[in-house]
C-alpha cells in the first residue's frame, strides 16, 4: 500500500554519491529530512552544505545503541538505507565491510521494528546479488522474481542485507540498483582501484548502468509508492543497456579522449562463473511504479560533454598517448590466455573476492 509524508525521512549514508543526491531530491519535494552518517571532519564539513530543511545526525550504525537512539529520537516516517561499503573497496576489508553491509543492516531493522509506528524501510541493494551472468547463454535480462546467486564478497553482504530486510516485520521495499553514473567526475569509475576493476571484467560483459539522479529519484518515490513488499531493479531506460567496453570507451570519448582506452578481454563463452556480477534487466515494473527514468545514456553524455569541454581541443592529440599508456598498464599484458580473468586478477591486487556464504543465509 502507498504510505503518506507525514513524518521525517531518515536517510543512511546520506553523504555518499547516491545519498546527497537523494537529500537533493527529497528537500526539493519538501520533505522533512535527517540525514545520518558517520561523525567524521569531512562529514561535518560537507554537512555543513547540505540542502536547506535537512538536518545531520552523526551516526556510527555499526554500533546497536547508537542506532536505537537514533531512530528513537527521529521517529521516521521513512528510512531509506543507503550505508554500505561496495566493490572494489569491499574486498581488502570484507570483515569491515561485514559490519557495514549485514550487522548495520540488523541493527536498523530491528531498531525500526521497535517504533510504535514502524517506518517503511526502502533498502538499497544491488543488481549484484544475481550474480554473474554469461551473455552468450543467458539472453534474457535479469526479472526481480529471478533467483539470487550471490558470488562474490559485495553480492554476498548485499543478499544477506536483503534477506534481514525482507525477513522483518516492517513495510519494506528492496531496490537493487544498477552501476551509478552522473555528471560529475566523482559519480564516474575514475579512481585507481575503480579503473583497475573496469580494466579486469570482461570487456563484452553486459551492464546496465543509472543516472544518480534518477537512483534518487526511484529512492524518494519508494517511500510513499504503493510497492510495500516489492523487490525493485533500478536501470537506466534501455539506452542504458551497454557493455563494459562502450561504458569505459564512451564515458572516455564525452571527457574529450576519443579512443583513448584500449580494447579489453572478452569474457570465456563456455564459463558461467568468469563474468563479473552484472546484466541488463528489466526494469519495467519499477519504472511504472515510481517513474524515474528522466536521464538517457545519450544525454548524460551530452552534459559530461559540456560540462568537460576544455579538452575537446587538445584531447584528440593526448588521446593516442593515453591509449599507449593504458595498454602498458593492462593487468592482462603479457598474461597469457585470451578471457577475462576477473576473479583471478581482482585476486592479485586487492584481495578475495569469492564469498564464502554462511550456511544460514538463504539464497533465494
Amino acid at each position: 500500500m502507498s504510505t503518506e509524508p507525514n513524518g521525517p525521512v531518515l536517510v543512511t549514508g546520506s553523504l555518499g554519491l547516491v545519498g546527497s543526491q537523494t537529500l537533493r531530491r527529497l528537500a526539493d519535494l519538501g520533505r522533512h529530512v535527517v540525514a545520518t552518517d558517520l561523525d567524521t571532519p569531512a562529514n561535518r564539513k560537507a554537512a555543513r552544505k547540505l540542502p536547506r530543511g535537512v538536518e545531520f545526525r552523526p551516526a556510527d550504525l555499526t554500533d546497536a545503541e547508537q542506532v536505537q537512539r537514533l531512530v528513537h529520537e527521529v521517529a521516521p516516517s521513512a528510512i531509506i538505507h543507503l550505508a554500505a561499503i561496495i566493490a572494489p573497496a569491499i574486498y581488502p576489508i570484507p570483515k569491515l565491510a561485514r559490519r557495514v553491509n549485514v550487522d548495520a543492516t540488523a541493527h536498523l531493522v530491528r531498531a525500526a521494528e521497535g517504533q510504535q509506528r514502524p517506518p517503511r524501510f526502502v533498502h538499497a541493494s544491488s543488481i549484484t546479488v544475481m550474480g554473474p551472468r554469461n551473455p552468450h547463454r543467458t539472453t534474457q535480462p535479469l526479472r526481480a522474481k529471478d533467483p539470487m546467486r550471490p558470488y562474490d564478497v559485495y553480492s554476498g553482504q548485499k543478499s544477506e542485507g536483503e534477506e534481514i530486510v525482507r525477513a522483518s516485520a516492517l513495510d519494506w521495499v528492496v531496490l537493487r540498483l544498477g552501476a551509478v553514473v552522473g555528471p560529475d567526475l566523482k559519480a564516474l569509475p575514475v579512481s585507481a582501484d575503480m579503473a583497475y576493476l573496469q580494466s579486469v571484467v570482461p570487456a563484452d560483459g553486459r551492464v546496465q548502468t543509472v543516472d544518480v539522479r534518477d537512483v534518487a529519484w526511484a529512492l524518494a518515490a519508494a517511500t510513499t509508492a504503493d510497492v510495500a513488499g516489492e523487490v525493485l531493479l533500478i536501470g537506466g531506460d534501455d539506452s542504458h543497456r551497454l557493455t563494459y567496453a562502450q561504458v569505459t570507451s564512451e564515458l572516455v570519448a564525452a571527457l574529450g579522449l576519443p579512443g583513448a582506452m584500449p580494447p579489453g578481454r572478452p569474457g570465456n563463452p563456455d564459463s558461467d562463473d568468469d563474468w563479473f556480477v552484472t546484466d541488463w534487466m528489466d526494469t519495467t515494473r519499477a519504472q511504472e511504479a515510481l517513474g524515474f527514468q528522466n536521464h538517457s545514456w545519450p544525454d548524460l553524455k551530452a552534459e559530461l560533454s559540456k560540462k568537460y569541454g576544455l579538452l575537446r581541443y587538445p584531447g584528440p592529440l593526448l588521446a593516442p598517448l593515453v591509449r599507449a599508456v593504458m595498454a602498458r598498464r593492462s593487468p592482462y599484458r603479457n598474461d597469457p590466455g585470451q578471457y577475462a580473468d576477473p576473479w583471478g586478477k581482482i585476486r592479485d591486487k586487492l584481495g578475495e573476492p569469492l564469498w564464502d556464504r554462511p550456511k544460514e543465509v538463504p539464497t533465494t
